[in-house]
């Protein structure tokens, strides 16, 4: 329909969409320019925006990653523990224990005076705790067994208690926050911490795997557990010379523990640990395993969802080029960590974001943005739109990387959630766009979708459409060509609805449809008696030319 472009007079040499404000949430004064990162622009007011974003984005999906684990036994026949068939207290008298103790029976058992009879009742109670759907956790910890089991981690005379021991306060750590409370209190975190560096590796995986439960259940725990110092003998172990030497399961549970020591917010990790952690993040980057992957790069996206500060501290370990690598690999388990991560550093500094841009990043983006996933299509527009909150230049790189007509397709019949973020993508364009640029987006029918979109329900997205809208027409205002683009709102039925959009409820919207209206439709069009307004109870009607068709920029 818009074959050419004529609107604005390129000659001019003027980026007028840098001179001129637009719409404000509740005002007239420009401060939407606050929403978004460019110079000059709020950063409180965009950490607002990226938090609200993070919060829609992370809902659909809540268990991208799991918080907690239990070790749960799949067949009953399965050894009670490693040193089932090398170690002879593994069995007593050559039997299995029973499998059907009574509580009472098991407190009996932990409190023997024989290591037989408690390794026997550690067995049973952590076949309990693994096994039954909904193990009775609370009735454990009611009978005072914690306690005991914590005092069993020091026995390093009997390997298999230690084991069961540690298997069965994992499995009570992956509870509730007042079930890994309980574990807390009863001092594991030092005894759990100790048994890293066993000499034997089912013992120290395990370890490692309740100290990843107790720091994925909140800020407060994952700080302690740092406080007492995990990140000694967990970095030791990634600085052996050849990581292969570890079975791919105790990579795994390395790996899953130091991200869950990289979650949560309020407060995020300390830098320190942060900076301490990173190198080991970066060698598990390198490695050929997804579940690795994956979980290194959730630990990435983590870390980066924070300040500029936290960003540059992440960025600074040289991470970028091999994030976007993986994002090429399109492994679905890898795409969105990856993904979260790269749009997290956008949200950054001009700088940050060029790191990104520079690694080739947009070069996948014509992938995500029509990915079979909504929520990686979702995450990709929103990435989009904090690149273009950046520079012109930068702009354009999104512009050469042909993802212009991807957004407006979007806009035109995507699904909604992602709508919105091509609607941020598009109007944050328009707000740092040169002329030549929003020429190309005008180009590109952005304007109908556009309109058809100020009949949503949301009303932070009429607005921020209304304001590009507005940002548009006042450039083509400065130069000579808003008649046109008036005629071309006019025939795309855009005027009807801004019209109508002056009774709407929402005072932000009442004010900047009647901006629009006022500045564009009304004073310049007095001359022409086919699109004067006509005074309404509800506010202005318009009498719209007959034959429009022809139209054309």
């Amino acid at each position: 329909m818009l074959a050419t472009w004529s609107v604005f007079n390129n000659s001019t040499g003027i980026d007028c969409l840098h001179q001129h404000s637009v719409m404000s949430a509740g005002s007239d004064n420009g401060d939407r320019l606050t929403q978004f990162k460019n110079k000059g622009k709020d950063v409180n007011e965009l950490r607002r925006r990226r938090a609200e974003v993070n919060v829609e984005l992370r809902k659909a999906k809540k268990d991208d990653q799991i918080l907690k684990r239990r070790n749960v036994q799949s067949l009953l026949d399965e050894p009670t523990s490693p040193f089932h068939e090398n170690d002879p207290n593994a069995q007593v008298d050559g039997q299995q224990p029973p499998q059907c103790w009574s509580l009472e029976e098991i407190v009996g058992g932990v409190n023997s005076e024989s290591l037989e009879d408690q390794l026997q009742a550690v067995q049973v109670a952590r076949r309990v705790l693994s096994r039954e759907k909904d193990p009775p956790i609370d009735s454990f910890i009611a009978a005072s067994l914690i306690p005991r089991f914590v005092s069993f981690l020091a026995l390093s005379e009997c390997p298999p208690i230690q084991f069961e021991a540690a298997w069965a306060l994992t499995n009570i750590a992956s509870g509730t926050t007042d079930q890994t409370t309980a574990v807390v209190d009863g001092g594991a975190i030092p005894a759990f911490i100790s048994l890293v560096a066993s000499p034997h590796p089912h013992i120290s995986e395990q370890a490692i795997w309740a100290l990843g439960n107790i720091a994925g259940d909140g800020s407060n725990y994952r700080d302690l557990v740092l406080k007492h110092g995990v990140l000694h003998p967990l970095l030791a172990l990634m600085e052996t010379p050849d990581l292969s030497v570890f079975p791919p399961g105790y990579l795994r549970n390395v790996t899953w523990t130091l991200s869950n020591l990289c979650r949560n917010k309020n407060p995020a990790p300390p830098l320190m640990a942060v900076q301490q952690l990173l190198p080991a993040l970066v060698r598990l980057l390198h490695l050929d395993d997804r579940e690795i992957l994956a979980d290194t790069c959730w630990a990435v996206s983590y870390l980066t969802d924070g300040s500029n500060e936290r960003i540059e501290v992440v960025v600074q370990s040289g991470l970028v080029p091999r994030l976007v690598q993986l994002l090429s690999l399109g492994e679905l388990s890898i795409v969105p960590p990856v993904l979260r991560s790269l749009g997290n550093i956008v949200t950054g500094t001009d700088e940050q974001t060029q790191l990104v841009l520079d690694a080739g990043a947009l070069t996948m983006f014509p992938i995500l943005l029509c990915h079979p996933k909504p929520n990686i299509q979702k995450e990709a527009a929103w990435t989009v739109s904090n690149i273009t909150a950046g520079k012109d230049t930068q702009i354009q790189e999104v512009v050469n990387a042909g993802l212009v007509p991807m957004l407006v397709e979007i806009l035109q019949k995507g699904d909604y959630k992602t709508q919105k973020e091509a609607v941020w993508a598009v109007t944050n364009y328009i707000s740092g766009g040169t002329m030549e640029q929003v020429s190309f987006l005008v180009q590109c029918n952005v304007l109908e979708p556009l309109l058809n979109l100020l009949t949503a329900k949301d009303g932070k997205i009429i607005e921020v459409i209304l304001g590009a809208i507005y940002n548009v027409l006042q450039m083509a205002q400065k130069t000579g060509g808003s008649e046109k683009l008036c005629l071309m709102i006019e025939e795309l039925g855009g005027l009807d609805t801004i019209e109508a959009l002056q009774s709407h409820n929402n005072e932000a919207v009442y004010k900047a449809s009647l901006k629009i209206i006022d500045q564009f439709f009304s004073e310049e069009n007095e001359d022409d008696e086919s699109v004067v307004p006509v005074a309404a109870e509800s506010g202005y009607t318009f009498q719209i030319p007959e034959d429009q068709s022809t139209f054309q920029f």
